[in-house]
């Protein structure tokens, strides 16, 4: 017998012998749109999924997510709130944003849960189990996903559990991160614009980091308060609820009670997640990259991305030939490695950017969409010396 008729026959064995086609690692936002995207297309009908998460389905308005996009969508029904013009406030620059014809719109996490739930639970092929997922092993010929009370085996896997040592063990793409804490509050007089969010407030205290407050109005007397920090290493709980209360205070408002909370670590660093995948597993979400390295924003690529990666699936068996590098990927290697060296500048560059250009061409640029002459437009606003060092260590560490 040959050695490529041995390979198929073992090959086609343990296909045989597999639980399913497809597991999915995670419940949250990225594993629910993979797993949307596999219910709604007829060409995985026949496949046998799983998805494994310890809190699945969630029951909980854990989260909201916020995304610039045209006024009229297929994420309209789920909308929560969308504003018409943003506001950006640094010393010196109070900046209000007209974006039309875009919207900045917000989604709370349960209306988007219960969707995909919805269009799932319609797949009988789609199973669910509460429980941990401890590793995740690619075979060769399939994959063992092993949890905390069992093992199961796949063609595929689909992982979308961060691992966060990972990125703190590795010295070469430096890791800052998104940590925020949000309150939901209600107001006793009329103090908000609910047709304007305060995208960046930069007038607070930076205590040698990047740090801002984030005002998601939703009525005139109902608004999401956030305070954000771009930096190393996380606050205690105390550090994020004073600045929030100190900001309001500032702000005049005194009189106001806390309807919910929200809070997250976002991990910004141009580490190559790509490389982790292997021929039949692949990392999605943010354990993917798939937040955008400079600014955490998730959602839309979450959206673009899974429709690339069901779209690829089905010409190819390889999931190490998925992703590859843009130079958008080293626009933000560069940006973070300034702030991550110079993380007291933040709110320099942030306000030499919306001073210094077409915020319509700054959304454009951090959706990725611009070409190379906006690009050079854009980056020839920020204070260029510090820049040309880092890029100059960075080509040679790449």
């Amino acid at each position: 017998m040959s050695k490529n008729l041995k390979e198929l026959i073992s090959y086609l064995w343990n296909r045989m012998k597999l639980d399913y086609d497809y597991i999915i690692c995670g419940g949250g936002a990225s594993g629910l749109s993979i797993a949307s995207g596999l219910s709604k297309d007829q060409y995985f009908t026949n496949k046998k999924i799983l998805i494994i998460d310890p809190e699945f389905p969630k029951k909980l308005d854990d989260r909201t997510w916020c995304f610039w996009e045209k006024e009229k969508s297929n994420w309209d029904p789920l909308t929560f709130h969308k504003w018409e013009k943003v506001v950006f406030k640094s010393p010196g620059i109070n900046k209000v944003i007209s974006l039309n014809p875009l919207r900045y719109k917000m989604l709370k996490s349960m209306s988007y849960y219960n969707q995909a739930n919805k269009i799932i639970s319609k797949n009988n092929n789609i199973q669910s189990l509460k429980d941990k997922v401890l590793s995740v092993l690619d075979k060769g010929t399939h994959c063992e996903v092993k949890t905390e009370n069992g093992l199961y085996n796949s063609a595929k896997v689909f992982n979308s559990i961060l691992d966060w040592k990972l990125l703190k063990n590795n010295s070469k793409y430096p890791l800052l991160i998104q940590h925020f804490e949000g309150w939901f509050i209600k107001t006793k007089e009329d103090i908000f614009d609910k047709n304007e969010a305060t995208f960046m407030d930069f007038s607070i205290e930076q205590n040698s980091n990047t740090r801002f407050m984030y005002v998601l109005p939703f009525s005139k007397n109902e608004a999401l308060v956030e305070y954000t920090l771009f930096s190393k290493d996380l606050l205690d709980k105390k550090g994020y609820e004073n600045s929030i209360v100190s900001y309001l205070q500032n702000s005049g408002i005194k009189n106001y009670t806390i309807t919910n909370k929200e809070s997250g670590e976002i991990p910004m660093t141009g580490f190559p997640f790509q490389k982790q995948n292997s021929k039949n597993i692949i990392y999605i979400g943010s354990a993917g990259g798939w937040s955008k390295p400079s600014t955490g924003y998730t959602f839309k690529n979450i959206e673009r991305k899974s429709k690339t990666l069901l779209k690829f699936l089905k010409l190819n068996n390889d999931f190490k030939k998925y992703s590859k590098r843009t130079r958008f990927w080293f626009y933000d290697l560069i940006f973070l490695d300034v702030l991550y060296q110079n993380n007291h500048l933040g709110r320099k560059l942030f306000t030499q950017m919306f001073k210094n250009n077409n915020p319509k061409l700054i959304f454009k640029f951090l959706d990725e969409k611009s070409n190379l002459f906006e690009e050079i437009k854009i980056m020839s606003s920020f204070s260029t010396g510090i820049f040309l060092k880092t890029i100059y260590k960075r080509l040679f560490n790449l």
